[in-house]
């Protein structure tokens, strides 16, 4: 049976507690204001002990917060992150399109009707410390956090141990990479041979020793057609081609039949975004999730895991991707990240006007909106403005961008008149 059902018959000397957003003047305002570049500190818990559930939640969020918001975990004092990833795809949010599914690590559970609008993003990864822990949220967007609301709730979940963890327990790590495009390899055969894996897309170079936990993978297909004969190719310990794990498929490592075409979800795989854009099968954002909870990719001094890009690397698209694993410190330094807007998916360019009009809307309704938190009501001008505020998203995550601009422009004549 998995490790943590065995955990839960087991009686410890923990104590349980959490780090969250109460409002400590005992009022209903249970939740975080974080503004254009800044950081604010979730936890920061002293000791040893273990992270054991992290929850958020934003209501109407602006969708690109998913990838310039970055999660930062830091353990034992470390200077370095071992976690720093966008705040959606750790959560398993593909190119800021969110999808509500469950499994066994991670669950992105409904609100009221609108999908973009009201989630509870959860994680059950299990974080053990020696010495403390540390976790921040980074808002590198030029508004506040959370879109009309402008606000952030969330819980962390953790235990306060007496000793510290048996020295077989590694620390948690998780990192983002991306490459748009991915390298297409040209060739005259039909089917072309790969026997280096030297051009595959790389999902996590590590050095130590540990193993891998879960891996989420996104491939926003530019290119058009089936893009699943991407074999992975996993190097453990520094070996020579073949690696010591090879599979046959983009799809198998997941869990899937041949070339999935609608999203599933199952305890430790699925397709969690099949986009299907303008009616084409395969075309547009898709996003996998895999969980080696029973088969934990062990390595002892380091390992490379890599994915074509296609067969042999023949198609050219926008690949990013989270790795989730434990390893014992200290971890190798991360790759560069690039900034907020080098990290934003690929966008159509009907979408700027739209993203313009949003942004001038927020900087005049969003600090007005406060009001609700901080007198319990607001003016109601502002409630017209807010009623418009939220069809324009909606029609913004539903890729209606003309028409989400025109309502925001509404909206922004509403504001500047006074309602």
């Amino acid at each position: 049976m998995p490790p943590s059902f065995v955990d839960l018959a087991r009686i410890t000397d923990g104590r349980s507690k959490r780090a969250s957003s109460w409002d400590r003047s005992g009022r209903n305002t249970d939740c975080i204001l974080v503004g254009p570049g800044e950081t604010a500190v979730l936890a920061d818990v002293r000791g040893p002990g273990s992270i054991r559930h992290i929850y958020f939640t934003m209501i109407h969020p602006n969708m690109l917060d998913y990838r310039q918001a970055l999660l930062r975990m830091f353990w034992d004092g470390e200077k370095q992150p071992s976690v720093e990833v966008p705040l959606g795809d750790f959560f398993c949010i593909g190119g800021c399109e969110v999808r509500r599914f469950s499994s066994y690590m991670m669950a992105v559970n409904r609100g009221w009707e609108l999908r973009h609008a009201n989630n509870g993003l959860n994680c059950y990864f299990p974080m053990p410390f020696a010495e403390g822990a540390r976790i921040e949220i980074v808002n590198q967007s030029p508004r506040i956090l959370g879109g009309i609301f402008g606000r952030l709730w969330y819980h962390i979940d953790y235990e306060e141990w007496h000793d510290a963890p048996e020295a077989d327990l590694g620390r948690f790590h998780a990192q983002w990479r991306r490459e748009n495009p991915t390298s297409r390899v040209e060739s005259r055969e039909k089917f072309a041979a790969n026997l280096t894996g030297a051009e595959n897309y790389v999902i996590l170079d590590a050095r130590g020793r540990g193993h891998v936990a879960g891996l989420f993978l996104q491939v926003d297909n530019l290119q058009g057609g089936w893009y699943g004969e991407g074999d992975d190719m996993i190097f453990i310990d520094g070996e020579p081609w073949p690696p010591s794990i090879h599979g046959t498929g983009t799809e198998e490592i997941f869990g899937g039949g041949a070339g999935p075409d609608r999203e599933y979800a199952s305890l430790y795989g699925g397709f969690v975004l099949v986009e299907n854009r303008e009616g084409k099968k395969y075309a547009g954002r898709n996003a996998m999730y895999r969980w080696y909870v029973h088969d934990p990719i062990r390595f002892q001094r380091s390992v490379k895991m890599t994915i074509e890009h296609g067969h042999a690397n023949d198609f050219a698209n926008d690949y990013a991707s989270v790795a989730y694993w434990y390893q014992h410190e200290p971890h190798a330094p991360f790759p560069w990240l690039p900034d907020s807007e080098q990290r934003l998916p690929v966008l159509p360019e009907e979408f700027q006007p739209a993203r313009e009009r949003s942004r001038e809307l927020g900087k005049l309704f969003t600090p007005q909106w406060q009001g609700i938190f901080e007198e319990g009501d607001v003016p109601k001008n502002l409630h017209r403005v807010y009623g418009l505020y939220v069809k324009a998203d909606e029609a913004l995550h539903a890729g209606r961008f003309r028409e989400a601009a025109e309502i925001y422009e509404t909206a922004l004549l509403l504001m500047r008149r006074g309602g």
